[in-house]
C-alpha cells in the first residue's frame, strides 16, 4: 500500500515514522518491510526465500526482442510502439508487448496527445519489485552495463563508431559515382 492509503485507513495519521520503525524492527527477521515503487509491503528475507517456496519456479527467458523492448520502455517511458520501433530499428510484434504485459512488467499508460493518439507504455510497480529497484533512477547507466559485460563487443564498436567525432553519415556511405560534385544524393544541384 502507498503511504497515503495507509494514512487514510488510520485517520490521516502521519505513518512515515511508524513505517521506518517497523522497517528497523523487521530488518533482522525472516520477513522485511520494504518500499518498492512508492508502495510498502512485506517480503520474505532473501536468505530464507528458498525455504518457503511451495512451487517450483518455471524460468522463462525473455526473447531478445522482449528484452530490448523492456529496456526501451524502462529507460524512455512513457513510450509508444512507433518510438520503440524507431529506437530498435525494426518492427515490434504485438505479441512482444503482450508477453511483457502478461508478466506484469509493462502497462498501458494512456494515449499520447498527438494525431492518431498512439497508446503509450510504461513500467509497473511489479517491474520495480521484481528487479529490486526503488525507482527507475536506479537503472544502470551505459558505463555500468559495459563494466558488467552486458553489452556485446559488437555493440560497443557500433556505439563507439557512431559517437566518434567527425563521423557523419556521408563519410560512411560508399561513393559509387552516383552523385557528382555540387550534387546531393537526390541528384539536385547544391
Amino acid at each position: 500500500m502507498t503511504v497515503d492509503q495507509i494514512s487514510t485507513h488510520l485517520g490521516q495519521a502521519n505513518v512515515r515514522p511508524a513505517l521506518a520503525e517497523l522497517q528497523l524492527h523487521y530488518a533482522q527477521r525472516g520477513i522485511r518491510l520494504v518500499e518498492r515503487g512508492k508502495r510498502w509491503h512485506f517480503e520474505t528475507a532473501p536468505d530464507l526465500a528458498h525455504l518457503l517456496r511451495r512451487e517450483k519456479e518455471e524460468l522463462r527467458r525473455l526473447s531478445r526482442a522482449a528484452t530490448e523492448v523492456l529496456a526501451i520502455v524502462a529507460y524512455h517511458e512513457p513510450v509508444s510502439r512507433a518510438e520503440i520501433e524507431a529506437i530498435r530499428g525494426v518492427q515490434t510484434a504485438k505479441g512482444t508487448l503482450d508477453v511483457l504485459m502478461e508478466a506484469g512488467w509493462v502497462r498501458v499508460a494512456g494515449r499520447r496527445e498527438v494525431p492518431g493518439r498512439p497508446v503509450i507504455y510504461a513500467t509497473t510497480p511489479e517491474f520495480l519489485a521484481h528487479f529490486g529497484l526503488n525507482s527507475l533512477r536506479e537503472l544502470p547507466g551505459i558505463d555500468e552495463l559495459r563494466a558488467a559485460g552486458l553489452l556485446d563487443p559488437v555493440d560497443d564498436e557500433m556505439i563507439e563508431s557512431a559517437l566518434s567525432p567527425g563521423n557523419t553519415p556521408e563519410e560512411n556511405e560508399d561513393d559509387d559515382g552516383a552523385t557528382g560534385q555540387g550534387q546531393n544524393h537526390d541528384g539536385l544541384s547544391t
